[in-house]
Order: C-alpha cells, then sequence, then structure tokens
C-alpha cells in the first residue's frame, strides 16, 4: 500500500519540485516512486566533485537530505503540515569518479510529529557508496495557519 498523501502521485508531478533548488544546481533528477520509496540520480561532475576529483561527501549528503526530505513532505497533507530536515548523517562507503550515482530514500519512521528515512546511494555498477539517515521534523504549515487567521 502507498504511503503518499495523494495516492495518484506520479513520477512526474514531483519533477517540478527541484525547480530551482540545490538538487537543480546538482544535476538531481526525480527518477522513480514506488509505493514506499523515491529514487533520484545525481551526475557526478564539475559541480558535485571535491579536488581530489572524487564524488563530494557533501553532494551525496545533498542528495541523500533531498531525496528524505521530499519523500516525507509527500506523505503529509501540505495544506496543514511541512516536514523540514532535523539531523542528518551519512557513511561514505566507497568513491566515484563519474557517471551517475541514484539515490533511494525509503521510510524507517512515519509519525505525526517527526519522521525518519534511510537513504542508500549506489554507483553506476550498484555498488554501495553511501548509506544516510536522516530525521525530518512535521511541522504545522504556518503559510496556511496564518492566511486563515488574516482572513
Amino acid at each position: 500500500m502507498s504511503i503518499w498523501f495523494h495516492k495518484a502521485l506520479t513520477i512526474a508531478d514531483i519533477q517540478p519540485l527541484g525547480k530551482n533548488t540545490m538538487g537543480e544546481h546538482l544535476g538531481m533528477i526525480f527518477t522513480e516512486l514506488g509505493d514506499d520509496y523515491l529514487k533520484a540520480t545525481m551526475p557526478v561532475d564539475h559541480r558535485t566533485k571535491q579536488p581530489y576529483g572524487l564524488l563530494h561527501g557533501g553532494a551525496s549528503v545533498a542528495l541523500a537530505e533531498t531525496l528524505g526530505s521530499v519523500g516525507a513532505a509527500l506523505t503529509v497533507d501540505p495544506e496543514k503540515m511541512i516536514c523540514v530536515g532535523q539531523e542528518i548523517n551519512a557513511n561514505h562507503l566507497r568513491s566515484v569518479r563519474e557517471g551517475l550515482v541514484t539515490g533511494i530514500a525509503k521510510p524507517v519512521h512515519i509519525g505525526a510529529s517527526s519522521q525518519v528515512w534511510e537513504i542508500k546511494i549506489y554507483d553506476e555498477r550498484e555498488r554501495l557508496v553511501c548509506i544516510s539517515r536522516l530525521t525530518v521534523a512535521v511541522l504545522k504549515n504556518r503559510r496556511i495557519t496564518n492566511r486563515e487567521t488574516e482572513e
């Protein structure tokens, strides 16, 4: 059974969420939406490498946080709630010099006030590159609350 708030959600519906964000700048593209996971790719290129020519750990964390945060946001009613990252950790297990990496985010816990997501990042040979865990706070959407108060 799908975990998404909007049950008819498609990957095409998610693509606009990356517009004018760090994700767009780093070349992230959402590629797949399953019943309980979200996938995206990111190139290993001049935008995402560190000085030794390897995938930058910060770029991996940016991919992980993007996937986990977007995934979390898609599980709640956006008119009432927002999801914001609270804590993230990452273990960098293997270096990557070129190509694409693919991140897969799955929830560990979806609660009323917090969520925990596990994000695994793989290279093109499907070897695990990085594993990350993101804790997300689920908050009232104050823009909607403030708008209702003003009316």
